[in-house]
């Protein structure tokens, strides 16, 4: 799986979570909600440390990133974050 992030998805973060260069935003399964790969399950993100990365990518010195227990939500897909200008929001797909 590959993660990728538009700069303005990438932006909005910093801006949101006031995040600093070296920080580490973590994309992973939490229950309920709606998603378009696991019925009962949605995307949660949280700023933390890594532990096991399953994978990542970096934008403006901020890595976003996969822990290994939460591969299986995507389902060997890649995410796919960009952003919603109409509701200044990410947008998350999985392809």
């Amino acid at each position: 799986m590959k993660i990728y992030i538009s700069e303005e998805a990438a932006a909005w973060y910093e801006r949101e979570l006031d995040l600093q260069k070296g920080d580490n935003v973590r994309f992973f399964a939490r229950y309920g909600g709606v998603s378009t790969v696991q019925s009962g399950f949605s995307l949660g993100i949280q700023v933390e440390e890594p532990m096991t990365i399953g994978a990542s990518a970096e934008k403006n010195e901020i890595q976003y990133y996969v822990e290994e227990r939460d591969l299986w939500y995507f389902d060997n897909h890649d995410l796919y974050v960009d952003y919603n200008e109409k509701q200044d929001e990410p947008e998350y797909s999985v392809k």
